[in-house]
């Protein structure tokens, strides 16, 4: 996994335009905000193309987002002065979310569309969600119960892929660029293993002790009792050379076994069980 763009990464002005116009076609939107380069784009896209009036940024906040995230979301909206609200979710109190089956996104999604939904209705707009083209191909169930209650992906319809969206976020001087990807803290957790309040708090307090080391890409995945730290594979030798406070810091905070995944940070790995027919997550 990476953030580097290539030469040839540079912006799409066609693509942009395409989004401008997909969003004025929308004329008033709801954007889901989870503070990563995605939706911080078609945020700012949408405000500098329909105005503040007609544009809101919603970040759907429960133990599933880690608190360094959301204070991403606070800062991102402050510096561009963009009309941002914080929305409680509930799916940590769904059965079919703490079961964490192979659809867990679904569940999730579909407790953040209850609240969104209601939200934009209330001002004639439309839920966007910052969905680029390379996210179709992965396993994603959240976007069937996004779809299913009726919210769009102005980027896909604009055809843009991850690297067309950093690229265009870079250009337009979005800090952001470059943030690494961060999925919600229970792609942590192997599918079949409940998602609870404790074990997502457990997994957040881990990710932040290793941050705070100077990791900035990171996951560090919950199998019970043991840690499994992934890295990109130029960090892995970092992690050897601090391995004791590391291991003192994962210990704090519940955690019995901490091991290394020599194979590096691959966002998505734990799905690669679903290709085979496995119960793992993302």
């Amino acid at each position: 996994m990476t953030t580097e763009l290539r030469d040839s990464d540079h912006l799409d002005v066609r693509s942009i335009d395409r989004l401008r116009t997909e969003l004025s076609r929308l004329e008033n939107v709801v954007v889901a905000f989870s503070g990563g380069v995605d939706s911080a784009l078609l945020a700012w896209v949408a405000n500098d193309t329909l105005g503040p009036d007609n544009v809101v940024l919603a970040t759907a906040v429960s133990a599933s987002l880690a608190p360094a995230e959301l204070e991403s979301c606070r800062a991102f909206a402050g510096r561009w002065g963009l009309n941002w609200l914080q929305v409680g979710t509930d799916e940590t109190s769904r059965p079919e979310y703490v079961a964490n089956g192979s659809d867990r996104c679904y569940h999730c999604k579909s407790a953040l569309m209850d609240r969104l939904g209601p939200l934009a209705a209330s001002s004639g707009a439309v839920v966007a969600l910052g969905v680029n083209v390379d996210d179709l191909s992965e396993h994603r169930p959240g976007q069937i119960a996004a779809r299913e209650r009726g919210a769009v992906f102005p980027m896909v319809t604009a055809g843009m892929t991850k690297q067309a969206v950093r690229a265009a976020a870079r250009e337009l001087g979005l800090d952001v660029w470059d943030k690494p990807a961060a999925a919600c803290l229970a792609s942590r957790v192997p599918y079949g293993t409940p998602v609870t309040l404790g074990v997502l708090g457990r997994v957040a307090q881990a990710e932040a002790a290793l941050a705070a080391l100077g990791f900035r890409e990171l996951r560090v995945r919950h199998y019970g009792d043991a840690a499994r730290i992934e890295v990109p594979v130029d960090a892995l030798e970092r992690v050897v050379t601090l391995r004791m406070d590391i291991v003192d810091a994962l210990k704090q905070v519940g955690y019995r076994y901490v091991t290394l995944d020599l194979e590096g940070l691959r966002s998505g790995n734990l799905n690669e069980g679903l290709l085979n027919g496995g119960m793992v997550a993302k």
